[in-house]
């Protein structure tokens, strides 16, 4: 981030207070959020990404209820072992199986946290996956407009500077190529993207407030 500020805050020197760069510099924007939000790679990935989660907790889900069976049973022999009621040689025999039970038990809440922990490693490296190849094709088109229309930069107006205020201080608006992107990238929509249902919505998948963060397999 600091090198990044570091770059943005070169870029407007050399901009502004160099009349022979501004002379050769033709500046546009984009707004990248607009951009991740409304491509539709974006929404396909989100769908993709909340079926694994479902899929995933499903399984956490029913793994929880088999071990909270297995509790049961195991306080069920312990109170048949302890049962005064029964011999000697049966409330033993409860000992043991109760003992095995309790193993059973440990063994498998080991697996559910190692579950659970893998699961969250998985989770968590789609998603990044999936951001990293929606940020390409999105940086791809936006190069492609910028050099059709004859820009040689293009700056991010949803990003934020440090002091938490937007990078791009003021911009009319005329060289926003934001729409203009976003058609190019949904130009390529299929068919079955365009009819896939979107489960959450695709900003929940943004890693932070000041870079969009989703991808696609």
């Amino acid at each position: 981030m600091k090198l990044l500020r570091t770059t943005i805050l070169t870029v407007l020197l050399l901009v502004f207070l160099s009349v022979p760069v501004l002379a050769q510099t033709r500046i546009a924007t984009v707004d990248l959020r607009k951009l991740f939000d409304g491509f539709w790679k974006t929404k396909q990935a989100q769908t993709l990404l909340n079926e694994d989660q479902t899929r995933l907790a499903g399984e956490a889900k029913s793994q929880r209820e088999d071990l909270k069976k297995a509790g049961d049973e195991y306080q069920k022999l312990l109170e048949q072992a302890n049962d005064q009621a029964l011999s000697t040689e049966q409330r033993d025999k409860y000992k043991q199986a109760a003992a095995d039970k309790l193993k059973q038990l440990q063994e498998a809440k080991t697996a559910l946290d190692q579950y659970e922990r893998q699961a969250q490693i998985t989770i968590s490296g789609e998603s990044q996956r999936m951001h990293d190849n929606i940020l390409s094709d999105i940086k791809a088109a936006v190069a492609a407009q910028a050099k059709a229309a004859g820009y040689s930069l293009v700056m991010d107006a949803a990003g934020e500077t440090a002091n938490a205020a937007t990078a791009v201080v003021y911009s009319n608006g005329e060289n926003d190529l934001t729409d203009t992107v976003l058609k190019r990238l949904n130009a390529g929509r299929t068919d079955s993207a365009a009819a896939a249902p979107v489960v959450a919505s695709p900003s929940s998948l943004l890693g932070g407030t000041n870079t969009p963060g989703v991808n696609s397999r």
